[in-house]
């Protein structure tokens, strides 16, 4: 095997690769890292972040990007908190959670979509603008949330958590219409050429303000597994949830220049992934001072790979192209 080849196997399996080499290493460092009990916590924290992240991976896909998913978040939890401290239903609660996401994803699709702006532009502005609304409502007081919703994040249906159960239901839903569905495929077209793909007649636009829909939506159903779990709102909730949210994403395989990536195994490989480093280092109490530069780090190492694996893939195009061309 050439090196060439050796060094594009490994960039293609790095999820895995990265996956195997934490849980050795902190298996080795404590044994309470690798005990069933918390195996499943490292699923159950593991959720929200793997949800957002899956609505994510829709939007690079087609080479965008949404910074705003923290924010929606934020205005999920505000709102759903509010609702549920004024006496009503969590019925109603669970009823306004998708069209809050949905209704926030709509906001980027039109100025992404319909008037043609940048998407980094646009979902940095809302991200702005979501958290400044959401600080509005709270009145940046913390908010305790009544035993009701924190259900969500207790309940044992048959036995499995609650935000497992939601986690495995999105996934399901994301991975089938990616992988089985006609809106799928055209994803992944307008991901590895617009134009190529408007050509081709289909509607870029539509697919565009799609995956933000999806986004916001699954930003919606993360904020309300968060919040669930941590049984209160601050004005820090789901800060900076963008930025793990699309290290996740590409430390799965999906590339920020769009067109190729997957939610199951990638996506939520690269969700377990964070969190496992994270849980790992709180059971060998770390100094809680270098979580942010572990953070960073994740996330500079996820671009990184990106990089040098997009980089090796057009290498290996241009060589198959030469190779191609008549003598």
């Amino acid at each position: 095997m050439t090196t060439t080849r050796i060094v594009t196997v490994m960039l293609r399996n790095t999820p895995v690769i990265l996956f195997i080499a934490v849980f050795v290493v902190f298996g080795v460092l404590s044994a309470e890292f690798r005990t069933k009990a918390n195996m499943v916590n490292i699923l159950v924290q593991s959720a929200s972040p793997a949800i957002v992240a899956m609505g994510m991976t829709f939007v690079l896909l087609t080479a965008g990007i949404d910074l705003s998913v923290g924010a929606v978040m934020f205005i999920t939890a505000a709102v759903a908190g509010k609702l549920v401290l004024s006496g009503h239903s969590l019925g109603l609660v669970l009823t306004v959670v998708p069209v809050i996401g949905v209704a926030c994803g709509g906001v980027n699709a039109f100025f992404i979509a319909r008037l043609g702006m940048i998407p980094f532009i646009v979902t940095l502005a809302t991200l702005h603008v979501g958290r400044g609304f959401s600080l509005w409502v709270t009145e940046t007081r913390a908010m305790n949330l009544p035993e009701s919703l924190l259900q969500i994040g207790a309940a044992r249906p048959l036995g499995i958590p609650l935000p497992i159960i939601i986690f495995a239901l999105v996934l399901v839903v994301c991975h089938t219409v990616l992988t089985q569905t006609m809106f799928g495929r055209q994803v992944y077209a307008v991901g590895n050429d617009a134009e190529a793909a408007r050509k081709a007649g289909i509607n870029v636009g539509l697919i565009l303000a799609s995956v933000y829909l999806i986004s916001g939506l699954c930003a919606a159903v993360g904020g309300l597994v968060s919040m669930a779990q941590l049984g209160a709102v601050s004005a820090t909730f789901g800060k900076n949830r963008e930025f793990v949210a699309i290290a996740a994403a590409v430390l799965g395989g999906t590339s920020l220049f769009g067109g190729r990536g997957d939610v199951f195994p990638g996506t939520v490989l690269g969700a377990v992934l964070i969190q496992a480093i994270t849980n790992g280092l709180v059971i060998i109490n770390a100094n809680p001072y270098i979580y942010p530069l572990i953070t960073g780090l994740v996330i500079f190492l996820a671009v990184l790979i990106d990089s040098l694996r997009h980089g090796q893939l057009q290498k290996m195009k241009r060589l198959r192209i030469r190779a191609e061309e008549p003598g």
